[in-house]
């Protein structure tokens, strides 16, 4: 009972703040269930499920507010679901290790890019094809890289969209809705091998909706577009020390 009651904590205060982002917490969850003792692939399989319920409460608060970009997230949700396969498969012709260094890379420039540079927003475009070509170069981006390195797609997608001059608010809550579906696929493949803990999923699963409307309500209410894209900023950058923490050990 203890392990499960500081799991569904730590998993309430790591979603609040990577919900702000638009990324999914399971990247964190996972080494820290571990830690507390939880078997690798239990850990994995909550951790993606847990990013699909909390992705899924703080997007209905984004759909009210209507933050997320349909005619950008259904083109990147259709391509990256596409290529994420063939990523997968030219991964095994690679040296892992090189790519994860030249992702880490990747997320310490975009990092800089969201604390630093101030792009032209373009969070009106009213050419519904400039949507389109958008969503569909991000999508590729995004599904191929992700499935390449065996990482979540949304680590890519949030800083490009800003990049590209789309809102930062707006780009987080269109990331928030795709990770919804990229997560539940994955957490399938765990789940019909039963790696599931149902007490800890309980427990857990209360921490990440919580958790989920508080990031959304800070994201929504609180924090203005500067803010938003120091948080994502100072995430990118977390992701690249968890990264460089795992390659150098």
């Amino acid at each position: 009972m203890t392990i499960t009651l500081v799991a569904g904590l730590i998993t309430f205060v790591f979603t609040a703040l990577l919900t702000i982002a638009g990324v999914g917490a399971a990247f964190i969850l996972i080494p820290v269930f571990i830690a507390l003792g939880i078997e690798i692939h239990v850990s994995m399989s909550t951790a993606l499920l847990l990013n699909s319920i909390a992705m899924i409460f703080a997007s209905y608060r984004f759909i009210k507010n209507r933050l997320i970009m349909w005619k950008v997230a259904i083109p990147i949700l259709i391509v990256a679901t596409s290529l994420s396969p063939l990523g997968a498969y030219t991964s095994q012709f690679l040296d892992r290790t090189v790519l994860l260094w030249m992702f880490t890379g990747f997320l310490l420039f975009a990092a800089y890019m969201m604390l630093f540079y101030e792009s032209k927003e373009k969070e009106e475009m009213s050419s519904r094809s400039k949507q389109l070509v958008s969503g569909i170069s991000v999508g590729a981006f995004a599904g191929y890289l992700g499935g390449l390195l065996g990482v979540g797609g949304g680590n890519f997608i949030v800083p490009v969209l800003v990049w590209l001059g789309f809102n930062p608010k707006k780009a987080s809550a269109t990331t928030s809705f795709i990770v919804i579906f990229s997560s539940f696929s994955g957490f399938l493949g765990h789940a019909t091998l039963g790696h599931m803990d149902i007490k800890l999923l309980i427990f857990t699963a209360i921490g990440s909706a919580l958790g989920a409307l508080v990031g959304a309500w800070l994201m929504t209410d609180k924090l203005n577009r500067k803010q938003v894209k120091l948080v994502i900023g100072f995430v990118l950058l977390g992701i690249a020390a968890k990264m460089i923490w795992n390659l150098l050990r």
